[in-house]
């Protein structure tokens, strides 16, 4: 049987449903359509006839679809649905499917044109893949604040070329922004949105984000959004009881109402479900996005994040269904990120074998357990070991990504650099250290912006980015740090190529608790490296065991006086292997470690 969209749209199958509803620029005018089943009555009422309702009603049809033809319509014209609801309330919402809206506080959805012939990345796209074998350095930022001035949001146009110089410079290989969906309140950074089509306001048109796009693509750095499929916005004018009854929430309150005074999208309802698919696939589709990073998906694996609740089926069966058409619509060559921060197992394993489909996942626990440890007088860290190793008892049942994102920088937590123990000092010394650890750890990276700076104000989405602090010298050689240790990464496969390998990291020693110290391997095609972590207070003269026989040349360390640390000159020094065998390895070296210091040592494969 051949299928329309519409029938694929109430099967739960239709990935594209925008192209039925919104708002559409034909010849003979612009087209609505909106789904509302148990709406006795709905007009479009628009700048186009004096928001009058009897000027342009729409026709319902068999399935709850209403539609109407407004010939004086046009692009940039604002407008709303005039709904009379179940119960003869009278409201005007918003168009789900909007592709634009009016900048807040107004709440018009505006007619838009989403055609672009700026497009230039065809051998970007055709290049992509999901990237487990090569690096992944994630920028996550605030679009609108970015480098903000006054009361206006950074403008996409304004700050294209110097974030790609600032990429470049610090070898990061993505940004990810934050949800670019309406949304009515600065303060939720858009995680509480309102129209899941529309690219907000704040910072450009349709057109300006995908000049943004194509740029980040044509200098070789790929693009993520933060997409919201849990939950939406409680204001009257958008999804809620949109109809007169709960079309896009749940019917029970207790389900319909989440922990953030939102409501929770019914996962279970198969035009829900093709609205969120749409919308995600629309961003990937039209704006040409490498990848989606999932919000909150602890929320829809649980009732409401609950795991006593049990597990919501209805969510996850979603979850595995969207996953697989969008890969399959985009052929395997886009990234599914999930932040789940529940111990459920298999959210990055394929459907078929019982997961939910997902490319990555945060590792939400190895960022507080790494945290907690940090935070911690050294002089107790001894008892809290495993802290730091526990994170490889469990690495590889998932594929993961290691954040340190915006979520760990607002709301009294304190920036990375403020959460270590110390003074001043000691606290960008163990920041430095923390970072090689972090770089140096299997599983890509992501950071908030701001981290590269060591900055020591938390996060506000009205205020830009401390960029004053490269003017005082530990924050400027912080930075200087941050970019050669992305460098390290980037450049050398051993850090990234075989990520998701078991046997491409080896420990040398995880239960030195005495001194605090951790050692192991990362192994590469070409190259091998030794890795030595002393997160004490106190310099030590150690011996470590190693593979192979040869020179251990220093590439890297934390301490080095060019990085504002305490360790004499920057000259790398050369580590004669013994034939002893300590560590379970044939040979040992002996170093001298710094106090709060990271060191890396490259070997020539022979």
């Amino acid at each position: 049987m051949e299928y329309t969209l519409t029938q694929a749209f109430f099967e739960g199958r239709d990935i594209k449903a925008y192209n039925i509803f919104g708002a559409h620029v034909q010849k003979d005018g612009v087209r609505f359509a909106v789904y509302a089943p148990n709406a006795q009555r709905i007009s479009v009422v628009g700048s186009f006839n004096d928001w009058d309702e009897t000027a342009d009603p729409m026709v319902r049809d068999e399935k709850g679809i209403w539609e109407c033809t407004v010939k004086s319509a046009k692009v940039g014209d604002s407008y709303k649905y005039r709904v009379v609801q179940k119960y003869g309330n009278v409201v005007d919402k918003i168009d789900p499917y909007a592709f634009y809206s009016e900048m807040r506080p107004k709440t018009n959805s505006v007619i838009a044109d989403l055609s672009y012939d700026g497009w230039t990345d065809k051998k970007w796209m055709n290049s992509r893949s999901k990237n487990f074998d090569k690096p992944v350095n994630i920028y996550e930022m605030h679009v609108g604040s970015w480098t903000k001035e006054g009361e206006e949001f950074c403008q996409y146009k304004d700050i294209e070329a110097d974030l790609i110089a600032h990429c470049k410079k610090h070898n990061f290989t993505h940004v990810e922004v934050m949800p670019l969906c309406e949304h009515p309140f600065d303060g939720s950074w858009g995680y509480q949105c309102t129209a899941y089509f529309a690219s907000t306001a704040r910072c450009g048109t349709n057109q300006d984000l995908m000049h943004f796009v194509n740029a980040l693509h044509e200098a070789g750095i790929g693009i993520i959004m933060d997409f919201v499929p849990v939950h939406f916005v409680k204001d009257d004018y958008a999804l809620r009881y949109f109809d007169g009854t709960p079309l896009y929430e749940y019917d029970k309150e207790e389900d319909a109402n989440s922990e953030w005074g939102t409501l929770n999208f019914n996962l279970w309802r198969e035009e829900v479900r093709c609205f969120l698919m749409s919308a995600a696939n629309f961003w990937l589709d039209k704006y040409h996005f490498d990848g989606l990073r999932m919000d909150a998906i602890s929320n829809a694996i649980f009732w409401k994040g609950n795991k006593t609740r049990g597990v919501n089926e209805g969510a996850c069966n979603f979850m595995k269904r969207m996953n697989h058409m969008l890969n399959e619509e985009h052929k395997g060559k886009i990234m599914l990120i999930a932040e789940d921060s529940s111990d459920f197992q298999g959210v990055t394993h394929l459907g078929l074998d019982g997961g939910l489909g997902f490319d990555y996942k945060w590792d939400l626990g190895w960022m507080n357990d790494t945290f907690k440890y940090f935070k911690m007088d050294p002089i107790y860290r001894q008892y809290h070991h495993n802290l730091i190793n526990w994170s490889m008892a469990y690495f590889y049942s998932e594929k993961f990504i290691l954040p340190f994102s915006h979520d760990e920088v607002v709301h009294g937590k304190a920036t990375v650099v403020d959460k270590m123990w110390g003074t001043y000092e000691q606290k960008f010394a163990q920041a430095r250290a923390l970072y090689a650890y972090m770089f140096l750890h299997p599983g890509k990276k992501l950071n908030f912006m701001g981290n590269e700076l060591g900055m020591l104000r938390e996060w506000d989405e009205q205020r830009s980015c401390d960029w004053f602090l490269r003017d005082y010298p530990m924050h400027d050689s912080f930075e200087k740090y941050f970019a050669d240790l992305g460098k390290l990464y980037v450049e050398n496969d051993a850090f990234y190529g075989r990520d998701y390998d078991w046997d491409s990291f080896q420990w040398i020693d995880a239960d030195d608790k005495q001194h605090n110290t951790y050692s192991f391997i990362r192994k590469g095609t070409k190259k091998d490296f030794i890795v030595i972590l002393n997160f004490s207070t106190n310099q030590y003269h150690l011996q470590f065991g190693v593979p192979t026989a040869g020179l251990y040349r220093e590439v890297l360390n934390s301490q080095w006086g060019q990085y504002n640390g305490d360790w004499v000159g920057g000259i790398p020094r050369i580590a004669h292997s013994i034939k002893f065998k300590r560590n379970n390895q044939p040979y040992m070296i002996e170093v001298e470690v710094p106090a709060f210091g990271a060191i890396v040592y490259e070997v020539e494969k022979r």
